[in-house]
Protein backbone atom coordinates (compact mmCIF):
# COMPACT_ATOMS: atom_id res chain seq x y z
CA UNK A 1 0.00 0.00 0.00
CA UNK A 2 1.05 3.81 -0.88
CA UNK A 3 1.46 5.61 2.56
CA UNK A 4 -1.50 7.32 4.11
CA UNK A 5 -0.63 10.94 4.83
CA UNK A 6 -2.85 13.50 6.97
CA UNK A 7 -2.66 16.68 5.81
CA UNK A 8 -3.66 18.86 9.11
CA UNK A 9 -4.55 22.87 8.05
CA UNK A 10 -4.87 24.75 10.69
CA UNK A 11 -4.51 28.60 9.17
CA UNK A 12 -1.74 31.07 7.74
CA UNK A 13 -0.54 32.21 4.74
CA UNK A 14 0.01 28.65 3.14
CA UNK A 15 -3.68 28.05 2.85
CA UNK A 16 -4.54 31.46 1.65
CA UNK A 17 -5.43 32.32 -2.18
CA UNK A 18 -6.23 35.81 -3.39
CA UNK A 19 -9.52 36.57 -4.96
CA UNK A 20 -8.63 37.29 -8.49
CA UNK A 21 -11.70 40.49 -8.36
CA UNK A 22 -10.79 41.84 -4.66
CA UNK A 23 -7.46 41.04 -4.39
CA UNK A 24 -8.15 39.86 -0.51
CA UNK A 25 -6.34 37.09 0.74
CA UNK A 26 -9.13 34.13 1.68
CA UNK A 27 -8.65 30.72 2.79
CA UNK A 28 -9.43 28.33 0.43
CA UNK A 29 -10.51 24.58 0.73
CA UNK A 30 -8.33 22.14 1.40
CA UNK A 31 -10.67 19.40 0.22
CA UNK A 32 -10.10 20.96 -3.35
CA UNK A 33 -6.02 20.76 -2.81
CA UNK A 34 -5.43 18.56 -5.58
CA UNK A 35 -7.06 21.14 -7.85
CA UNK A 36 -5.09 23.88 -6.71
CA UNK A 37 -1.84 21.84 -6.82
CA UNK A 38 -1.77 19.01 -9.64
CA UNK A 39 1.75 18.04 -9.08
CA UNK A 40 0.74 16.13 -5.54
CA UNK A 41 -0.54 13.34 -7.98
CA UNK A 42 3.08 12.54 -8.65
CA UNK A 43 3.60 11.82 -5.11
CA UNK A 44 3.95 8.26 -4.51
CA UNK A 45 1.27 8.39 -1.30
CA UNK A 46 -2.76 8.77 -0.83
CA UNK A 47 -3.17 12.31 0.94
CA UNK A 48 -6.20 13.11 3.29
CA UNK A 49 -6.81 16.61 4.27
CA UNK A 50 -8.60 17.66 7.52
CA UNK A 51 -9.03 21.37 8.32
CA UNK A 52 -9.97 23.42 11.69
CA UNK A 53 -13.46 24.88 11.51
CA UNK A 54 -12.44 28.28 11.39
CA UNK A 55 -8.83 28.50 9.97
CA UNK A 56 -6.66 30.62 12.61
CA UNK A 57 -3.65 33.56 11.94
CA UNK A 58 -1.04 31.90 14.04
CA UNK A 59 -0.60 34.69 16.45
CA UNK A 60 -4.06 33.42 17.54
CA UNK A 61 -2.58 29.90 18.36
CA UNK A 62 -2.68 29.05 22.41
CA UNK A 63 -2.33 25.34 23.99
CA UNK A 64 -5.74 24.52 23.60
CA UNK A 65 -4.89 24.57 19.80
CA UNK A 66 -1.41 22.27 19.92
CA UNK A 67 -4.07 19.72 22.06
CA UNK A 68 -6.77 19.85 18.85
CA UNK A 69 -3.73 19.22 16.45
CA UNK A 70 -2.46 16.43 18.81
CA UNK A 71 -5.79 14.94 19.59
CA UNK A 72 -6.24 14.84 15.74
CA UNK A 73 -2.93 13.05 15.27
CA UNK A 74 -3.72 10.87 17.91
CA UNK A 75 -7.52 9.88 16.40
CA UNK A 76 -5.92 9.42 12.74
CA UNK A 77 -2.28 7.04 14.21
CA UNK A 78 -2.97 4.22 13.21
CA UNK A 79 -4.51 4.61 9.86
CA UNK A 80 -2.04 7.20 8.62
CA UNK A 81 2.04 7.05 8.17
CA UNK A 82 2.63 10.57 8.29
CA UNK A 83 1.48 14.10 9.17
CA UNK A 84 1.79 17.21 8.00
CA UNK A 85 0.45 20.42 9.71
CA UNK A 86 -0.02 23.44 7.82
CA UNK A 87 0.55 26.55 10.18
CA UNK A 88 0.86 30.55 10.16
CA UNK A 89 4.96 30.57 10.66
CA UNK A 90 4.98 33.39 13.22
CA UNK A 91 4.47 30.82 15.82
CA UNK A 92 5.30 27.69 14.44
CA UNK A 93 8.33 26.80 16.27
CA UNK A 94 6.07 27.04 19.56
CA UNK A 95 3.88 24.63 18.21
CA UNK A 96 6.61 22.43 16.63
CA UNK A 97 8.42 22.62 20.26
CA UNK A 98 4.92 21.56 21.97
CA UNK A 99 4.17 18.71 19.91
CA UNK A 100 7.66 17.40 20.10
CA UNK A 101 7.17 17.15 24.40
CA UNK A 102 3.63 16.23 23.90
CA UNK A 103 3.69 13.28 21.55
CA UNK A 104 5.45 10.55 23.43
CA UNK A 105 7.06 7.46 22.17
CA UNK A 106 6.15 9.26 18.55
CA UNK A 107 6.94 7.07 15.64
CA UNK A 108 6.05 8.43 12.91
CA UNK A 109 6.77 11.80 11.05
CA UNK A 110 5.07 15.05 12.06
CA UNK A 111 6.11 17.94 10.06
CA UNK A 112 4.83 21.48 9.96
CA UNK A 113 5.10 23.83 7.72
CA UNK A 114 3.83 26.75 6.33
CA UNK A 115 5.00 29.80 3.58
CA UNK A 116 5.83 33.57 3.29
CA UNK A 117 3.61 34.11 0.09
CA UNK A 118 -0.19 32.38 -0.27
CA UNK A 119 -0.18 29.55 -2.39
CA UNK A 120 -1.69 30.78 -5.25
CA UNK A 121 0.81 33.62 -5.99
CA UNK A 122 3.05 33.37 -8.80
CA UNK A 123 6.23 33.71 -7.14
CA UNK A 124 4.78 31.42 -3.81
CA UNK A 125 7.00 29.37 -1.54
CA UNK A 126 3.97 27.43 -0.39
CA UNK A 127 3.93 24.83 -3.32
CA UNK A 128 7.65 23.85 -2.70
CA UNK A 129 7.13 23.90 1.15
CA UNK A 130 4.16 21.66 1.32
CA UNK A 131 4.95 19.19 -1.86
CA UNK A 132 8.60 18.54 -0.08
CA UNK A 133 6.80 17.94 3.28
CA UNK A 134 4.59 15.31 2.23
CA UNK A 135 7.39 13.85 0.34
CA UNK A 136 9.25 13.90 3.33
CA UNK A 137 6.44 12.28 5.53
CA UNK A 138 6.27 9.55 3.25
CA UNK A 139 9.75 8.35 3.59
CA UNK A 140 9.97 5.23 4.50
CA UNK A 141 12.39 2.44 4.74
CA UNK A 142 10.96 -1.41 5.09
CA UNK A 143 7.43 0.01 5.46
CA UNK A 144 9.19 1.92 8.88
CA UNK A 145 8.79 5.91 8.56
CA UNK A 146 12.32 7.16 8.09
CA UNK A 147 11.93 10.60 10.22
CA UNK A 148 10.47 9.47 13.72
CA UNK A 149 9.62 13.02 15.15
CA UNK A 150 8.29 16.46 15.08
CA UNK A 151 10.03 18.32 12.26
CA UNK A 152 9.83 21.97 10.37
CA UNK A 153 10.25 21.99 6.94
CA UNK A 154 11.05 25.42 5.68
CA UNK A 155 13.03 26.67 2.12
CA UNK A 156 14.89 23.28 1.49
CA UNK A 157 15.67 21.90 5.36
CA UNK A 158 13.51 19.90 7.34
CA UNK A 159 14.45 21.07 10.81
CA UNK A 160 14.27 19.20 14.24
CA UNK A 161 11.17 21.25 15.51
CA UNK A 162 12.09 22.42 19.06
CA UNK A 163 15.42 23.49 17.76
CA UNK A 164 14.20 26.48 15.13
CA UNK A 165 13.61 29.99 15.51
CA UNK A 166 11.95 31.63 13.34
CA UNK A 167 14.52 34.88 12.04
CA UNK A 168 12.80 36.19 9.47
CA UNK A 169 9.82 37.90 8.30
CA UNK A 170 10.37 38.78 4.45
CA UNK A 171 12.71 36.07 3.36
CA UNK A 172 11.71 32.75 2.51
CA UNK A 173 14.33 31.64 4.52
CA UNK A 174 12.22 31.94 7.74
CA UNK A 175 13.72 29.90 9.93
CA UNK A 176 17.22 28.88 11.34
CA UNK A 177 18.05 25.82 13.96
CA UNK A 178 21.34 27.61 15.12
CA UNK A 179 22.36 24.84 17.83
CA UNK A 180 21.10 21.70 15.53
CA UNK A 181 22.30 20.51 12.27
CA UNK A 182 19.45 19.92 9.23
CA UNK A 183 17.56 16.42 9.41
CA UNK A 184 16.76 16.59 5.86
CA UNK A 185 18.81 18.37 3.22
CA UNK A 186 15.94 18.87 -0.32
CA UNK A 187 17.67 19.91 -3.95
CA UNK A 188 17.92 17.21 -6.53
CA UNK A 189 17.26 14.79 -3.69
CA UNK A 190 16.60 14.75 -0.50
CA UNK A 191 19.40 14.01 1.84
CA UNK A 192 19.18 12.50 4.69
CA UNK A 193 21.23 12.80 7.68
CA UNK A 194 20.93 9.12 8.87
CA UNK A 195 23.03 9.57 12.23
CA UNK A 196 21.15 12.68 13.50
CA UNK A 197 17.44 11.15 13.37
CA UNK A 198 15.73 10.54 16.73
CA UNK A 199 15.86 6.63 17.02
CA UNK A 200 12.81 5.49 18.38
CA UNK A 201 13.51 1.35 18.57
CA UNK A 202 10.37 1.36 21.40
CA UNK A 203 7.45 -0.79 20.33
CA UNK A 204 5.40 1.29 23.34
CA UNK A 205 2.18 3.03 21.87
CA UNK A 206 2.10 6.30 21.36
CA UNK A 207 1.04 8.65 24.30
CA UNK A 208 -0.59 12.01 24.28
CA UNK A 209 0.03 14.17 26.93
CA UNK A 210 -2.80 17.09 27.18
CA UNK A 211 -2.56 18.70 30.09
CA UNK A 212 -0.04 22.25 29.19
CA UNK A 213 0.22 24.66 32.68
CA UNK A 214 0.12 28.51 31.12
CA UNK A 215 1.55 29.86 34.81
CA UNK A 216 4.63 31.23 33.31
CA UNK A 217 6.01 34.06 31.98
CA UNK A 218 9.09 35.09 29.84
CA UNK A 219 11.47 38.12 31.28
CA UNK A 220 14.14 39.09 28.82
CA UNK A 221 16.96 41.27 30.28
CA UNK A 222 18.19 44.73 29.10
CA UNK A 223 20.56 47.13 30.53
CA UNK A 224 18.39 49.61 32.56
CA UNK A 225 15.49 47.00 33.30
CA UNK A 226 14.22 48.02 36.45
CA UNK A 227 13.58 46.13 39.87
CA UNK A 228 10.12 47.73 39.65
CA UNK A 229 9.72 45.74 36.56
CA UNK A 230 11.19 42.81 38.05
CA UNK A 231 9.66 42.18 40.58
CA UNK A 232 6.09 42.82 40.53
CA UNK A 233 6.57 40.33 37.50
CA UNK A 234 8.10 38.27 39.88
CA UNK A 235 5.12 38.53 42.47
CA UNK A 236 2.51 37.33 40.71
CA UNK A 237 0.55 34.84 43.21
CA UNK A 238 -0.21 32.47 39.93
CA UNK A 239 3.00 32.70 38.78
CA UNK A 240 4.74 28.63 38.84
CA UNK A 241 7.88 29.31 36.67
CA UNK A 242 10.01 31.98 34.75
CA UNK A 243 12.26 31.46 31.73
CA UNK A 244 14.80 34.53 32.01
CA UNK A 245 16.35 35.47 28.64
CA UNK A 246 20.39 36.50 29.94
CA UNK A 247 22.98 37.55 28.24
CA UNK A 248 25.68 35.50 26.61
CA UNK A 249 26.31 32.25 28.18
CA UNK A 250 23.80 33.05 30.49
CA UNK A 251 25.12 36.17 32.40
CA UNK A 252 23.12 38.61 33.87
CA UNK A 253 23.14 41.42 36.55
CA UNK A 254 24.60 41.26 40.24
CA UNK A 255 22.58 44.36 41.82
CA UNK A 256 21.54 43.69 45.07
CA UNK A 257 17.89 43.98 43.92
CA UNK A 258 17.45 41.58 41.14
CA UNK A 259 19.37 38.73 43.07
CA UNK A 260 17.03 39.28 46.31
CA UNK A 261 13.95 39.36 43.64
CA UNK A 262 15.40 35.82 42.17
CA UNK A 263 16.07 34.09 45.46
CA UNK A 264 12.76 34.81 46.98
CA UNK A 265 10.63 33.53 43.64
CA UNK A 266 12.83 30.53 44.47
CA UNK A 267 12.26 30.61 47.86
CA UNK A 268 8.29 30.46 47.29
CA UNK A 269 8.54 27.73 44.71
CA UNK A 270 9.10 29.13 41.54
CA UNK A 271 11.29 27.81 39.10
CA UNK A 272 13.57 30.05 37.18
CA UNK A 273 15.12 28.82 33.87
CA UNK A 274 18.36 30.24 32.70
CA UNK A 275 18.28 30.98 28.35
CA UNK A 276 20.57 32.73 26.38
CA UNK A 277 18.73 35.45 24.55
CA UNK A 278 21.40 35.14 21.80
CA UNK A 279 20.26 33.39 18.52
CA UNK A 280 22.45 30.46 18.89
CA UNK A 281 24.81 29.46 21.40
CA UNK A 282 24.15 28.02 25.44
CA UNK A 283 24.28 28.57 28.73
CA UNK A 284 27.10 27.83 30.66
CA UNK A 285 26.18 30.01 34.20
CA UNK A 286 30.00 28.23 35.70
CA UNK A 287 31.87 30.66 32.73
CA UNK A 288 31.62 33.91 34.74
CA UNK A 289 31.13 34.74 37.97
CA UNK A 290 27.87 36.75 36.90
CA UNK A 291 26.38 33.40 36.00
CA UNK A 292 27.71 31.24 38.69
CA UNK A 293 26.11 33.58 41.26
CA UNK A 294 22.52 32.82 39.38
CA UNK A 295 23.91 28.70 39.67
CA UNK A 296 24.77 29.08 43.16
CA UNK A 297 20.80 30.52 44.09
CA UNK A 298 19.49 27.48 42.12
CA UNK A 299 18.58 28.56 39.10
CA UNK A 300 18.30 25.60 36.03
CA UNK A 301 20.08 25.85 33.39
CA UNK A 302 18.31 25.93 29.81
CA UNK A 303 21.34 25.17 28.28
CA UNK A 304 21.26 25.29 24.37
CA UNK A 305 17.66 24.89 24.28
CA UNK A 306 15.66 27.74 22.04
CA UNK A 307 13.30 29.88 24.21
CA UNK A 308 10.36 28.54 22.22
CA UNK A 309 11.36 25.21 23.41
CA UNK A 310 12.11 25.97 27.00
CA UNK A 311 8.61 27.40 27.56
CA UNK A 312 6.70 24.86 25.99
CA UNK A 313 8.86 22.26 27.85
CA UNK A 314 8.15 23.97 31.25
CA UNK A 315 4.37 23.97 30.52
CA UNK A 316 4.69 20.22 29.47
CA UNK A 317 6.39 19.74 32.77
CA UNK A 318 4.00 21.68 34.93
CA UNK A 319 1.48 20.23 33.55
CA UNK A 320 2.85 16.32 34.44
CA UNK A 321 2.71 17.65 37.89
CA UNK A 322 6.70 17.34 37.54
CA UNK A 323 7.69 16.72 41.75
CA UNK A 324 10.27 19.77 42.57
CA UNK A 325 12.60 17.11 43.90
CA UNK A 326 13.09 15.94 40.46
CA UNK A 327 12.40 19.65 38.34
CA UNK A 328 16.13 20.42 37.55
CA UNK A 329 17.78 17.24 36.52
CA UNK A 330 14.09 16.51 33.96
CA UNK A 331 14.63 20.13 32.70
CA UNK A 332 18.16 19.77 31.98
CA UNK A 333 18.01 16.69 30.09
CA UNK A 334 16.99 16.13 26.95
CA UNK A 335 13.73 13.94 26.75
CA UNK A 336 13.40 15.08 23.08
CA UNK A 337 16.41 15.82 21.57
CA UNK A 338 15.92 19.80 22.53
CA UNK A 339 19.02 19.87 24.54
CA UNK A 340 22.70 19.02 22.72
Amino acid sequence: MKPQILLIYTGGTIGMIKDPITAILQAFDFAYLIEKIPELNLLDCDIHTVSFETPLDSSNINPSHWIAIATIIEENYQTHDGFVVLHGSDTMSYTASALSFMLENLAKPVILTGSQLPIGDLRTDAKENLITSIQIAALQNNNTAVVKEVGLYFEYKLYRGNRTTKINAEHFQAFASLNFPTLVASGVHLKVNHEILHKNYSQAQLVVHKKMDTNIVLLKLFPGISSVIVQSILEISSLKAVVIETYGSGNATTEDWFLEAIEEALDKGVFVINVTQCAGGSVFMNQYQTGKTLEKLGVISGKDMTTESAMTKLMFMLGLKTPKNMFKTVFETSIRGEIS
